[in-house]
């Protein structure tokens, strides 16, 4: 827009607000549905459709009401964001936003909810195939990337779940205790990269709360340092349910509730305003935000035909390139890429039924689905002869001794393997978190026993995140697929047979186990309270501060040729810094390499990880080819968050910048000197990995709550906690049998246990949005009243 346009836009959006009513404003901030908001008919707004789309779009034709997958329409199911952030490719980024946004716009939706980029505080985070990254550069460079490409198609994306949202188990009530310093630098620099770069139409705030206060009511995060600090233009909505406290949440900049609470919340914000808790400029500044949402969707229709013929192939060709680049070789012999001659062996049911996507919200109907039985035999021809043996059950990842036999015997006989393990969906979704990070019991067995009967076996594991590999020395090549969309069958064929590169690099340490990382004994550990005492001990900053060996670092990942990185020249002054080097592929074939540049402070007076990722690109070079890479560095790439001073501020002193394959690849450094007039506050550095109580105590700034008690009940707490009550246990019965009979994990795309803990993490305030109207606010409460009787207070 002109800033003509702009004016004339803004004074419109302000003319409609201006002749609501007091009642129709309120009525504007809650959805009209499960994915429509309300419009505004007299004015001639239409209301716009919003739904779920990290990876794919899923838009329901029918049943609107539910939460899962029914009746959705066809779409391209991408690569989760998992594989997505191991590309390292922001142009591809942009290419897939760009094509969701088309489909998004195409099927007439206004908003797509994404990209989600929240950090991988703990590998076995049951969401963690829907986020890119444990770090917050790259979460934050991939998501705005997507933003850019989706809003391209003029229509909105979502970035959620903001903020510090890192885990599923009680994640709709659960309080997370984080220093200051820790949550700037972690987990908001993402979403500020997001924002900033991006420019999202809309933010999603979180369930959770943070140091007390639930995201969607803390007008610190929401308005403060969202809006004021970092710009943000938009509209922030409230996740699925996560409302708990309208009156407030409107206050503090949360202008949108979905789904519909069907005015359950209408009569207290108007009496909000009635007492003055409520300013009627903080609810028309909310209007504003719903209108200007709106009036933009409609501008949006503009940019192409509705219902137009959507390109399938070429976006199932889009699939195929982007899961192919996210696609990481950890271990290679010299295996791959494979020879198409001999006799191969196909092991794993993997290949024939694909896990190619996580269950719950994000779940997509493709358009067509590859397999890697069907790809690697149409690839290999009638010349090579292919045995393929499912050997183990793809939906529980169990085996028995007659399936491992059958594989043995597949494997002994071949000249080289291809086995498929992993994740079966049940070990992972939305909803709660893996209980460990090992495989199942029976894809280990069936890994050691074909690696026993031939070493020539490629091993490609397929899951949404990291998992434990005690075996991991014993291939002759290991493959990470992740969750690679509906092109992933064809697209790992590829890379087998070295038709295309092996892109990926790992966005994310994978442990030798869980129990190495600090965080390890404060996850999913109470389920009122979470404390973050690891502090910036996240992934590779944990492994390379304090020399932890994971089992594969941040940043690695192999390709089919090779790289020579020289002549680096550092140049810069104050804190701009340039960095420049030669790249040169030594190898004899095209590929790419993800340049990565650290910084270390050589000397701090407050605790800092040894090294952080400040600048990365991807480089594709033809063999023998060189090229000068130049990366830069501004203040932010040594600054720290000041929290006496709330401010970034960089220490004055010598840092060493590390250029590498890898955090743990560095090929060059060089030390410069910074300079600085900035006078940083000396902070309590912790003596190990995980605080103390007392030194989490200095860095969180004042005495740590205690965690909620579950009992007495109230809004917030869960269903599973009414069976705490002996009323509450028959009303639980009641409400379960509702919720099986309208509900099923088949139907909504999911598990059983991820219905079961969708069911059971609901707080009590849901009810009101479920019951469509005919449970009111005050009548819960009265009723929690009644079931919190004989209790002491």
């Amino acid at each position: 827009m002109t800033d003509q346009e702009r004016a004339e836009f803004g004074a419109r959006v302000k003319q409609v607000v201006a002749q609501l009513s007091r009642t129709t404003k309120i009525g504007l901030l809650s959805g009209a549905d499960f994915w429509n908001t309300k419009g505004l008919p007299e004015h001639g707004i239409s209301p716009v459709m919003v739904t779920d789309g990290p990876h794919g779009l899923r838009k329901q034709l029918s049943k609107a009401d539910h939460v899962g997958l029914s009746d959705s329409v066809p779409a391209t199911c991408f690569p989760t964001a998992s594989a997505l952030g191991s590309t390292w490719d922001v142009e591809l980024l942009e290419d897939v936003g760009a094509a969701l946004g088309r489909e998004t716009r195409i099927a007439d939706v206004a908003v797509l909810l994404g990209p989600g980029l929240n950090i991988k505080r703990h590998p076995a985070g049951g969401r963690n195939f829907e986020y890119f990254s444990e770090d917050p550069l790259l979460s934050g460079k991939a998501a705005a990337a997507m933003v850019r490409g989706i809003q391209s198609e003029g229509v909105g994306a979502c970035v959620k779940h903001f903020a510090a949202n890192n885990q599923e188990d009680f994640r709709m009530r659960l309080d997370t205790l984080i220093d200051e310093r820790t949550l700037r630098e972690l987990y908001l620099t993402g979403f500020e990269i997001a924002v900033t770069e991006g420019e999202p139409w809309t933010a999603m705030c979180s369930y959770n709360l943070i140091n007390g206060e639930h995201t969607g009511e803390s007008r610190r995060l929401l308005t403060d340092i969202l809006r004021e600090e970092w710009g943000f233009g938009g509209l922030v909505m409230s996740d699925w349910l996560a409302v708990s406290d309208r009156p407030t949440g409107v206050a503090a900049g949360l202008d949108l509730e979905m789904p519909s609470s069907h005015g359950g919340w209408d009569a207290r914000v108007a009496a909000a305003l009635d007492s003055g808790r409520l300013s009627e400029a903080d609810l028309d500044r909310a209007c504003v935000r719903v209108v200007e949402l709106l009036l933009k969707a409609a501008a949006g229709r503009g940019k192409g035909e509705l219902f137009e013929r959507l390109d399938k192939d070429a976006h199932h060709a889009l699939a195929r390139r982007a899961a192919a680049a996210g696609t990481v070789l950890l271990t290679n012999d010299g295996l791959l890429p494979l020879a198409p001659s001999g006799r191969v062996a196909l092991i794993g049911a993997f290949a024939e039924q694909p896990r190619y996507q996580g269950a719950g919200s994000s779940l997509v109907n493709p358009t067509q689905l590859d397999t890697v039985l069907e790809s690697l035999r149409a690839r290999l021809g009638e010349g090579v002869e292919l045995d393929y043996v499912p050997g183990y059950d793809p939906n529980t990842g169990q085996t028995s001794a007659a399936q491992l036999a059958r594989a043995r015997a597949a494997a002994a006989a071949a000249d080289q393997v291809v086995l498929l393990v992993g994740l079966p969906a049940a070990c992972e979704s939305e909803g709660f978190d893996r209980d460990d990070l090992r495989l199942p019991a029976g894809q280990d067995a069936i890994a050691k026993t074909v690696l026993a009967a031939n070493p020539r076996t490629a091993v490609v594991v397929i899951a949404g995140g990291s998992v434990e590999l005690d075996w991991a020395d014993q291939p002759a090549a290991l493959m990470f697929g992740y969750l690679g969309g509906q092109a992933a069958g064809s697209a790992l064929v590829d890379v087998l047979l070295g038709d295309v590169e092996p892109g990926g690099r790992l966005a994310e340490s994978f442990p030798v186990t869980a129990a190495q990382l600090p965080a390890h004994d404060n996850f999913r550990s109470h389920p009122t309270q979470v404390q973050y005492r690891e502090c910036l001990n996240v992934g590779y900053r944990f492994h390379d501060t304090f020399g932890v060996a994971p089992r594969f670092c941040f940043g690695h990942g192999l390709g089919y040729t090779s790289f020579e990185y020289s002549q680096l020249e550092v140049s810069g002054v104050g804190t701009q810094w340039e960095v420049a080097f030669t790249l040169t592929n030594t190898g004899a074939r095209a590929g790419a390499e993800v340049v990565q540049l650290y910084v270390h402070d050589v000397e701090s007076c407050v605790a800092r990880p040894d090294q952080e990722l400040k600048a990365f690109t991807k480089v594709w070079l033809e063999p023998g080819e060189s090229t000068r890479v130049r990366l830069s560095l501004g203040r932010r790439a040594f600054a720290v968050y000041d929290v006496p001073a709330a401010d970034w501020l960089v220490e004055a002193g010598q840092y060493e910048l590390r250029v590498g394959a890898s955090s743990r690849d560095i090929r060059l450094r060089a030390t410069i000197e910074v300079d600085s007039a900035d006078r940083v506050s000396p902070a309590v550095k912790p003596a190990s990995a995980l605080a103390t109580e007392n030194e989490f105590t200095a860095l969180f700034g004042s005495r740590l709550p205690a965690p909620k008690p579950l009992l007495p009940l109230h809004l917030d707490s869960t269903v599973d906690e009414l069976k705490l009550r002996p009323l509450g246990r028959v009303l639980y019965r009641l409400l379960r049998a509702q919720a099986e009979a309208n509900f099923s994990a088949e139907d909504e795309g999911g598990t059983d246990a991820m219905m079961e803990q969708l069911i059971g993490q609901m707080p009590l305030r849901a009810l009101v949005t479920f019951s469509d109207g005919k449970l009111s606010l005050n009548a819960l409460e009265a009723l929690i009243r009644v079931l919190n009787v004989g209790l002491r207070r």
